[in-house]
Order: C-alpha cells, then sequence, then structure tokens
C-alpha cells in the first residue's frame, strides 16, 4: 500500500507560516486545559536532576519544582509496548490486528472530537502504514519518524548495522509526505523542540485546546550527540559506573526520591566483578587505561545528548510563556523505559560485533552506531536492578513529573502508584469527555488504567482494578500491593519481593511465603490468558 504522497519535503516545511486552526462547532471552552506530554526514550530512573542525576537539566529541575514527582510509576519496559498502553489505557495485547487495534480508542481519537487540535512530534514505532499512522488515529499533525529509533543527524538513513525494520527503513514523515533529505546541521532533537514549539504557537492563533505528544528519540542509541555538548561534559565520568551510582543514590536520598530505611543500592560482587551475577561486565577498576577512555566517552556523549533534551524542553516552555498558555496548561514528563544496556551482555560475538564496526570513529559522530553499554545502562537506573526489557523496577520504573499550575503542589512528591495505562483516564477527565463506547464502528475494551486527578489535586486515588502485570521477551513479572513476584533473571524462576520493605528487590521472599507466590503467579497467569500472551 502507497502511503504517502510522490516527492520529498525538507525541513523547511517547519518553517513556513502557519495558518490558524480553524475551529470545529465541538470546539472546547477555553477553561480545559491543553496538555504537553513529554516522551523521552531509554532514559534511566536517576538520569535527570530531580532524580539525583548530575546531567544539568535546569528546564526539568524547574517542571519538579514546581510540580510533582511520582516515584512509583510504571512502564512496560520497551518503547513499542509502552506506546500502546500509553495511547490506549490499556495493557498491550499482542497478536493479529497489532497493538492499536480497530476498536483501541487513542489519545488522539479521545481528545479530538473533544475539540482538542492533536499533535504528535516526534516517535512513533506504533505503524508506518494506513492505517495505522497517527494521522490515521486521530492526530491532525505529525512530524517525526515512524520507525524506532533512527539516526540524529539525519534520521531517514538506513539503519547501518543493527534494527532492521524491514529492510533497514527508517521512515520520515510531515503528515501523509515523505521526508528524506536534511539540512547539514539537523539534529532529531532540535527538530522534535521546534516543531512543538511551532504548534503551541499555531494553536495560540486558534480557540482550540491543545494535547501536543512530543516524542523524543533522545536517548536512545546511536549515541549521537552535538560537540557544543559533548564538550561540557568531559572529564564528569573519570570515576567511572560504580561511584556513579553510588553518587547518584545518597543525592536520591537527600531529594526524597527514595527512602534508604526500605531501598538499598544493589551492588557489584567483589569477588566477580558482576552485579549480582546478572551481567558480565567489570567494575571500573578492572578496565584497561583504553577501555576506561572509551566508557567515559560514551557516557559523556549519553549525557550530552540528556543534555540537549533538557534544552529542547527549554524552548518548548519558552513558546507557551510567550503564547500566554503556561497557566492554563498540564505538562507530563516522563521515560518510556529503563535504561538501556545494549550491548547484549549474554552475547560475547553480538559485543565484539559492535567494537569492531564503531573501531576507529569517535563516540557521538554520525559514522558510528555506539551503545552505552551494561555498566552504565545499570548506573543509569539506580537505585535498581537491571534496565529496559527486564521487568525489575530498573526497567519498569520511570522518573515522572507533572506541572499544573494553581493545581498541583509546587514540588510535591508522590509514592502512590501510577502506569502508563492511566493516561488515557486522565486525560478524558481533563478534558470532560466519556469515554466512547464505540470506535471506528466497534465495541471499545473496557479501561485497565484510572484517572490519576486525585492524586495530583493532593488526594488518594483508588487502586487499578486489574492487577498491574508485565510480559517481555519471557521477563514477567505482577504487582498486588506492595508485593511484587518476578521471574528471575539468573534462573528462570519466581522470585517474591515487598517493595515496602526492599524497594531495589534484593532480598527474594518466594520460599518465606510459597503461599503468596504460588497466588500471584496464577494471577499473573490469568492476566496472560485476559491480554492474549503466549505462556512459554
Amino acid at each position: 500500500m502507497n502511503i504517502f504522497r510522490p516527492g520529498f519535503v525538507f525541513l523547511t516545511i517547519l518553517t513556513a507560516g502557519y495558518a490558524a486552526v480553524a475551529a470545529p462547532a465541538n470546539a472546547a471552552p477555553a477553561s480545559r486545559p491543553n496538555v504537553l506530554l513529554i516522551v523521552a526514550d531509554d532514559l534511566g530512573f536517576s538520569d535527570i536532576g530531580p532524580y539525583g542525576g548530575e546531567i544539568s537539566t535546569p528546564n526539568l529541575d524547574r517542571l519538579a519544582s514546581e510540580g510533582m514527582r511520582f516515584t512509583q510509576f510504571y512502564n512496560c519496559a520497551v518503547c513499542v509496548m509502552t506506546r500502546a498502553a500509553l495511547y490506549s489505557g490499556l495493557f498491550p495485547r499482542p497478536g493479529k490486528g497489532g497493538l492499536l487495534r480497530n476498536n483501541t480508542v487513542t489519545l488522539g481519537e479521545a481528545l479530538r472530537p473533544a475539540g482538542y487540535f492533536t499533535v504528535l512530534t516526534g516517535k512513533w514505532h506504533l505503524g508506518s502504514e494506513a492505517p495505522h499512522r497517527p494521522i490515521d488515529r486521530g492526530f491532525d499533525e505529525y512530524y517525526g519518524v515512524l520507525s524506532g529509533c533512527c539516526d540524529y543527524f539525519s534520521p531517514a538513513k538506513p539503519d547501518p548495522y543493527f534494527y532492521n525494520d524491514g529492510g533497514n527503513r527508517r521512515i520520515f514523515a510531515h503528515n501523509d509526505q515523505l521526508i528524506t533529505e536534511f539540512p547539514a546541521d539537523y539534529y532529531t532533537t532540535n527538530a522534535f523542540s521546534d516543531h512543538a514549539a511551532d504548534m503551541i504557537r499555531r494553536a495560540a492563533k486558534s480557540n482550540r485546546p491543545f494535547f501536543i505528544n512530543l516524542c523524543y528519540t533522545a536517548p536512545h542509541f546511536p549515541l549521537h550527540a552535538l560537540a557544543e555538548d559533548v564538550a561540557r561534559q568531559r572529564g564528569k565520568y573519570r570515576d567511572g559506573y560504580d561511584k556513579l551510582r553510588a553518587r547518584r543514590f545518597q543525592r536520591q536520598i537527600e531529594l526524597g526520591i527514595v527512602n534508604p530505611a526500605v531501598t538499598k543500592l544493589s551492588n557489584i560482587d567483589p569477588k566477580t566483578g558482576t552485579y549480582r551475577y546478572e551481567y558480565q561486565t567489570k567494575s571500573w577498576d578492572q578496565l584497561d587505561q583504553a577501555s576506561r577512555q572509551r566508557e567515559e566517552e560514551r557516557m559523556e556523549v549519553y549525557a550530552a545528548m540528556v543534555d540537549r533534551l533538557d534544552q529542547g524542553i527549554g524552548r518548548v516552555l519558552s513558546a507557551l510563556a510567550e503564547t500566554g498558555l503556561a497557566k492554563n496548561t498540564v505538562i507530563f514528563f516522563l521515560s518510556d523505559n529503563g535504561g538501556c544496556t545494549r550491548w547484549s551482555e549474554n552475547n560475547a560475538k553480538e559485543m565484539a560485533g559492535f567494537i569492531e564496526y564503531n573501531r576507529g570513529v569517535p563516540v557521538g559522530d554520525g559514522r558510528g552506531y555506539e551503545f552505552v553499554g551494561p555498566s552504565w545502562g545499570w548506573a543509569q537506573n539506580a537505585p535498581f536492578r537491571h534496565a529496559k526489557t527486564w521487568t525489575y523496577e530498573g526497567g519498569l520504573c520511570t522518573p515522572m513529573i507533572v506541572r499544573w499550575p494553581g493545581v498541583v503542589k509546587a514540588g510535591a512528591i508522590t509514592h502512590q502508584q501510577g502506569h502508563v495505562i492511566d493516561f488515557l483516564p486522565t486525560l478524558l477527565q481533563l478534558a470532560n469527555r466519556p469515554y466512547p463506547e464505540k470506535n471506528n464502528g466497534e465495541k471499545t475494551p473496557a479501561l485497565e488504567g484510572r484517572s490519576l486527578i486525585p492524586i495530583l489535586r493532593g488526594g488518594t486515588a483508588e487502586p487499578h482494578q486489574v492487577p498491574l502485570a508485565w510480559e517481555l521477551y519471557g521477563n514477567r513479572a505482577i504487582r498486588d500491593g506492595d508485593w511484587k513476584l518476578v521471574w528471575g533473571a539468573s534462573d528462570r524462576r519466581w522470585e517474591l519481593y515487598n517493595l515496602a520493605t526492599d524497594r531495589s528487590e534484593t532480598t527474594d521472599l518466594s520460599g518465606k511465603y510459597p503461599d503468596r507466590s504460588t497466588k500471584m503467579a496464577a494471577g499473573w497467569e490469568q492476566w496472560a490468558k485476559r491480554t492474549g500472551v503466549v505462556i512459554k
């Protein structure tokens, strides 16, 4: 199926003048808040300043000081599954029909009939052909990469080594027009920030509220950064990933993000140099000088990517201020999964291949395709265990900040649970719109999320009516109150943790409470059956 109009579209399409957005007959009143939903890609729990990170993030620091931080907000451990859940209010349903099916109501499909101007900027990753593109699923405006990760300097460039997505394609588009050529100074993070800021200015010319979903690809691999940003990071990571984790953990205690009485920092085993026998990676003092230098450069470039993301958020905040829309805009910020450890920690051949491919190419250069690696990847999720794709807290728990002027208490921290399935019911409540009974002529599935509005207003949200559960690549978990059952990374069996006393999942209690473990395992199987997960 040919889904795009023929020909090229250049970046100048972004800077052309925009006509005011015409308001439909059912346009929402101005009292309904605008919504800006910002999603980072592969950002670790402790990477940003408000969650203990040392990377300069003044704009996110500001949002946190003026808003609320969640300490127990969950994603689905990998980008595509998180996006499916975030847009639909449902746990991901694998299988025939795709993750967004005809009767699934997306955020765009929910808010556009309520009079909102709906925009998606950046990464989509839920389909590149009609009827699965953003413009087919409720968004008035789309600009970005329809596939997964991409080259930051030339995002339509075929992937040189790792990801395929159908013959190495990287599909970049503005609405139904392909973009295949980019200016010499192009950088995706800047382009996404500028497009979102332009859409805010465009919305300000109309009497419609807006829903803008800004989905950065940063800091997802490949490690590509601007030289000026990298220069600011030089020398900051000479002490290595072991000490970085400890410092971040200490800052988290000082910030009130973690309680040291119930949270430990999962440590490196001194005999093996591995993290709890789960990563075959060396401690910092075991590396030779050349290896240390390359490791430093990886983290410097990664930090530069986060720095540039924060700068972009600053430009978007400036657009809100200059248009006078800031006071009536709810801003959400989160990551789609835990920090990424790629390379494959259990595949020496693959790891060697990545090293050889990048040999002689400076980290951050567009000719390379670097990953941050398993040791920094673990550190980015301090104090938790593991990372992206795993169902320990390091893979599932995201930083989440909400600013809502006049409603959310400035500087608040909540330890209540939240999940990306909560976004649809939350935004429906903000828009004063009921959940549709039908979508595309079919009966809609029952929502599995619940609104976060009570938490944002300083109260207590009702518990989820269904257990929070996960499955990904054979990894699985279920949470029931403070108890969490995880399919273990080491010996592939169920492990039980009490997160009220052991948030970083260091002490397995399955032997002490076998009946609870059995009951929760049965609950996970019921969840898997309901959501169509194939149990292997």
